[in-house]
């Protein structure tokens, strides 16, 4: 088992380095100068090719690229020194970069952000599986009955709504329309400074997550269940006595659940990646919606980080995965 996640761990290593030299030979290649975001800005889009020449050598784009990328690899473990013309930034570990707009440290911003993602990504990802498992694996039990049927149907329909529209309409009535008192403050709040608070401020976000996201688990239970209730060994269990609780539960749920395991680990690697839409629509300052806002201001260190930042959490969830998939079958250990 331990060489197993040995394995696992330094072949993810290798995919995160190959991703973050990609990230960087792309904004390095792209279509316009890396610099040129940070010379219009300072001198209110007035930027003039002496100037830019200047941010340019500054920062390092006139120097090969292998070179460069050296130093953002250096400067993650130990830090470095960012020149941002005319000044010195120090940058200390783990550096991504000073941001262009605030200069500040990405990394310090980003730290700022996390725990408002991780709170929507918890909160989204344990109600996709508190409501779309044990729905999915009743609806197996009842295949083919209308019970079986309208949840299908019903959840298919929701399922086909873009979920930008979905949770857009869901803040709409229930903070507008209908406006409920528990909804009509939505963000994020420090849980250290009002729990409560921090509660009802994620609350709906949660609920427009996990109505969204259940759905497909609903259907992916289903299919992974009715798909095992037909093996045989499921058969003899019956034909033994045993009850049809721990036929379904203890025997059949545990082979259904290695699919659901896949899709959740990276739906979840996603939603730490960053949930773009839910922060957005419910005013949650996290690493998604700092995302957006770095990609509209052409803020090029942090669209940096945060793209390195979703592609290290969907690694990671991939890591997770592999182990949990080796507990619950141990032939992909022992392949």
């Amino acid at each position: 088992m331990f060489a197993y996640v040995v394995k696992r761990l330094l072949a993810g290593v290798v995919v995160l380095a190959v991703v973050s030299a990609a990230i960087f030979i792309l904004f390095w290649y792209g279509p316009s100068s890396p610099a040129r975001p940070i010379c219009d800005r300072e001198t209110n889009n007035r930027c003039s090719p002496v100037r830019l020449e200047r941010y340019e050598r500054s920062l390092g784009y006139q120097n090969p690229v292998y070179e460069e990328y050296g130093k953002f690899v250096k400067g993650v473990f130990v830090g470095r020194t960012i020149t941002i013309f005319p000044t010195d930034y120090e940058c200390p570990a783990p550096c991504l970069g000073y941001s262009y707009r605030t200069k500040v440290p990405v990394w310090d911003e980003m730290k700022e952000r996390l725990p408002a993602t991780l709170s929507v990504a918890l909160g989204g990802a344990a109600l996709y599986l508190i409501f779309g498992v044990p729905i999915g694996v009743a609806a197996a039990r009842r295949r083919g009955t209308i019970t079986d049927k309208a949840l299908v149907s019903s959840f298919l329909v929701l399922n086909s709504i873009p979920y930008y529209l979905f949770a857009l309409l869901t803040w709409l009535y229930l903070t507008l329309i209908f406006q409920i008192p528990l909804f009509s403050d939505t963000g994020y709040f420090p849980f250290t400074d009002n729990p409560a608070k921090w509660f009802s401020g994620m609350l709906l976000a949660w609920i427009a997550l996990g109505i969204y996201g259940c759905t497909s688990y609903t259907r992916y239970s289903r299919g992974a269940m009715v798909e095992t209730l037909s093996e045989d060994y499921i058969r003899t269990a019956k034909a033994k006595g045993l009850p049809p609780r721990t036929v379904v539960y203890k025997h059949a749920l545990r082979a259904a659940l290695v699919p659901i395991v896949t899709i959740f680990g990276i739906d979840f690697g996603t939603l730490l990646a960053g949930t773009v839409f839910t922060e957005r629509i419910f005013e949650i300052q996290g690493i998604g919606f700092w995302g957006l806002q770095a990609v509209v201001a052409r803020d090029l260190p942090v669209v940096a980080a945060t793209a390195l930042f979703g592609a290290t959490m969907l690694i990671v969830a991939n890591i997770v995965v592999d182990v949990v998939y080796s507990i619950l079958d141990p032939r992909v250990r022992l392949s």
